[in-house]
């Protein structure tokens, strides 16, 4: 393997004499082993903050350090960044440090004075190991490239599985995201293409004849109708997507050409039902159970033809209660609302609209409908703490109002509506987010001076998990949380010096550093001389 072919991974040293370290870093060809020393850090303390900027790969720590020895440092580490590698040296052969450094599973033990080609051995051994561990994620993205290679055939097999009705509603959006399946609808009607083996061209497979009707299906009414192709029980299967209920017919008429194209074509002879139209893919059985039912209708009918099962076997749908469909689709623009974009809001309403709508109302009917509907919308306000009057405005009978709109000014309203109330609760996400990065600001101005105060603590005291804090924190300040603290304290620091004229130990104390002399050493570093020395050139 060439040089310019090695990994390359990062190494912290920590050690509290520089010299050292220094010389650490000048044994080792780095370079030539694969690795970059990334930092140096004095104490643990310095460490843990550098390594929360830079993870590094591999830390080599001295044990006996002013403000946090190793083994913590080490301890710390190993629980935040679980796959860092540890290296602990030291001038001191006692088995307690030994047993210590094999507890937190630290890679190595070893002594001062550091010898240059075990170093180097060693250092080549982590190497191999952080190689295997990069190989074994490079292997996952492998298996991801088989998965996607897969996708065709496991999409196949989860359109069998939604016409069986074999996928749960718990289930069917995990699924879909698994096998990167979009069905937007807002309707839905199951397409069965059957080829009839019986009067197909002699001499020639009658499969090879089904995969070329499937072809031409494909190139005649997947972009039309947005569908999906799968082939089942010797059948070609379409899940085709309509805008209207009303697309039915036209599919139809689409289907029809297809079976008279396929006869031209490829000789074959194919029959096509059509099932009804559903709103929800939960629904797809229903349909597919009528496209069935339609092709069983070829003996009457005539092979060779498209056949619609609305219009041969009509439902009566006088007096469906639509109502029981109503918490599931009005759940579905909530839903739509908290997570989804403008779009799927959009169609969520129209599917809302289309299933629930009262068909040919009496007055008082369709009045209760909108009364209902505007019920449920000033619950979803409280709930989310939002104020109606921004939505809806200052009307003042917004009942009345919405009761004088025909149904179509009514979808465009509810429309409106919901994207008025997508658009007020992304930007209180906003305000939350910042509500808590100022909280968090209030507390460290209150809290400075605890020596306790952590990551840990902060998110105890606003209730969240201090992954999300961190981001958060960060992405609004642009310091991490342990610097931000670091610098609130050394500003109020410097107030005492300069202004209260206080003690340096004092000091220390009242901003939260039990050692005096790590505070005159962060003190140094954050201004580049100690608390007497500034306090002395102020003077």
């Amino acid at each position: 393997m060439t040089q310019e072919a090695i990994n390359q991974y990062s190494v912290m040293l920590v050690d509290d004499e520089e010299d050292v370290a220094k010389t650490i870093i000048n044994k080792i060809n780095w370079d030539a082993l694969g690795f970059t020393v990334q930092g140096y850090a004095h104490n643990g303390l310095e460490a843990l903050e550098q390594a929360e900027e830079h993870q590094p790969d591999v830390v080599m720590t001295d044990i006996k350090m002013p403000y946090m020895d190793g083994l913590e440092l080490s301890r710390r580490l190993k629980k935040k960044y679980p796959s860092v590698k540890i290296i602990i040296f030291s001038g001191f052969d006692e088995f307690e440090y030994a047993k210590e450094a094999i507890r937190i599973e630290a890679e190595e033990y070893i002594l001062k004075p550091i010898d240059a080609g075990e170093l180097s051995d060693l250092f080549k051994r982590i190497h191999q190991a952080l190689d295997q561990e990069f190989s074994e994620k490079q292997n996952i993205n492998k298996l991801k490239h088989y998965y996607m290679d897969s996708l065709p055939i496991l999409q196949e097999n989860f359109y069998t599985s939604l016409i069986e009705g074999r996928v749960s509603e718990q289930t069917l959006q995990r699924e879909m995201m698994d096998y990167q399946v979009s069905l937007d609808g807002p309707f839905y009607s199951v397409v069965v293409i059957h080829n009839s083996q019986s009067l197909s061209p002699a001499g020639i497979n009658p499969l090879l004849i089904t995969m070329s009707v499937r072809k031409l299906a494909e190139e005649q009414l997947a972009k039309k109708w947005n569908a999906r192709f799968f082939s089942y029980l010797g059948n070609v299967i379409m899940i085709a997507q309509l805008r209207t209920e009303t697309e039915i017919t036209e599919l139809t008429d689409d289907c029809e050409v297809l079976s008279g194209l396929a006869k031209h074509v490829a000789g074959a002879t194919i029959s096509v039902g059509i099932g009804k139209v559903v709103s929800e893919i939960r629904k797809l059985p229903l349909s597919y159970g009528g496209a069935r039912e339609a092709i069983s209708y070829r003996v009457i009918y005539g092979r060779g033809k498209a056949i619609n099962i609305t219009e041969i076997a009509p439902e009566d749908h006088t007096g469906e209660d639509v109502s029981r469909d109503w918490d599931q689709y009005f759940l579905s623009i909530v839903k739509s609302i908290k997570v989804d974009g403008a779009e799927e809001v959009k169609a969520a309403v129209s599917a809302f609209i289309a299933a629930c709508a009262p068909k040919n109302p009496s007055i008082q009917d369709y009045h209760f409908f909108v009364m209902d509907l505007v019920s449920e919308l000033h619950k979803l306000l409280k709930a989310s703490q939002l104020d109606a009057d921004l939505i809806f405005g200052r009307e003042s009978d917004l009942y009345q109002k919405v009761t004088r709109m025909d149904l179509t000014e009514l979808a465009h309203w509810l429309e409106a509506t919901a994207l008025k109330i997508r658009e007020a609760m992304n930007e209180n996400r906003i305000s939350s987010t910042r509500s808590i990065v100022m909280r968090a600001e209030d507390y460290v101005h209150e809290h400075y001076g605890d020596q306790n105060l952590s990551v840990e603590q902060i998110c105890g005291y606003l209730g969240v998990s201090s992954a999300y804090f961190s981001t958060i924190f960060k992405r609004e300040t642009g310091k991490t949380f342990i610097n931000f603290l670091t610098d609130y304290r050394m500003e109020q620091a410097l107030r005492m010096l300069l202004d209260e004229e206080q003690k340096t130990y004092v000091i220390a104390e009242a901003v939260g550093y039990s050692d005096p002399n790590y505070f005159s050493y962060a003190f140094k570093k954050k201004f580049g001389m100690s608390p007497s020395k500034y306090k002395a050139q102020k003077s």
